[in-house]
């Protein structure tokens, strides 16, 4: 196992930064002193191949590059990925990763090897045909949050995003397991905190069944949640039409506008 801190070449980079500026109130302006997200190219590589590069907060960075793996469907079990190498350089964070050769074979049918910008879900896919991919059917045996337990999540949830407190810049995403555990991740991009939820819970041998997340509910939110077995997904505001058809598609309950106590069902059941 790496530890991001042992790297080569420039120094890891904190998530958060301080920085000078100047706040105008009316007629008055004093100088002040900002805390900023960091935002960092992270270039995913896989067996030696620049697969992606995403911007991300550089924290958590093993838990982004196993959940990017999984809910891209690179590989479909954590045993699966190892990563290898966490490089620093002046430029940004590489890891490079390795997987078993069947996985690589099919990734080198897949073309998506561009920048991925901050929350962007479908950068780098080169046609429109790879945009809208297949989607996995949620098993309906799955347990899914209650109604009740949906409003305590988005409470514990705010209270639990210390960058986003700092910043006013970040988003969280927060998986419900079966274990009961309750993972909470931050990033820049809305995907990216997703992602590296779901490599907490799956490093941590748990099992997800619901996400929450502080943004709007798009495709790639909905697809991601579905490609790790969520039955559910929450967010705090509204959903896509797209998104809505793929949560149909997937057998996945889907609410936004979840600001306790009021929310919206879009599709599917609630307890």
């Amino acid at each position: 196992m790496v530890n991001p801190a042992e790297t080569l070449g420039d120094e890891p980079r904190a998530p958060l930064q301080r920085v000078a500026a100047r706040r105008m109130e009316g007629t008055r302006t004093h100088s002040v002193a900002e805390t900023l997200a960091t935002e960092v190219p992270v270039a995913m590589q896989f067996n030696g191949r620049a697969y992606a590069v995403m911007l991300a907060t550089p924290a958590d960075l093993e838990d982004f590059a196993l959940g990017f793996a999984l809910t891209e469907g690179i590989v479909r079990r954590p045993d699966e990925l190892t990563l290898v190498d966490v490089a620093w350089t002046a430029h940004g964070v590489s890891l490079a990763m390795q997987i078993p050769d069947v996985r690589a074979a099919l990734l080198d049918t897949r073309d998506r090897n561009l920048t991925g910008r901050t929350g962007c879900g479908l950068c780098g896919t080169s046609t429109l045909e790879a945009a809208i991919r297949p989607v996995r059917q949620v098993d309906p045996a799955t347990p899914r949050a209650s109604l009740n337990a949906i409003a305590a999540g988005m409470v514990r949830l705010a209270a639990l995003q210390p960058y986003n407190s700092a910043t006013g810049a970040v988003h969280a995403a927060a998986l419900i397991c079966t274990d009961e555990s309750f993972t909470v991740r931050e990033d820049v991009g809305r995907h990216n905190a997703i992602d590296k939820a779901v490599g907490a819970v799956m490093r941590a041998g748990s099992t997800p069944h619901s996400l929450l997340v502080t943004s709007r509910a798009s495709y790639e939110v909905v697809h991601k949640a579905a490609e790790v077995g969520c039955r559910l997904v929450a967010a705090i505001s509204a959903p896509t039409a797209l998104a809505v058809e793929l949560a149909q598609q997937a057998g996945v309950t889907l609410a936004g506008w979840v600001r306790p106590p009021r929310l919206t069902v879009y599709c599917g059941e609630l307890e």
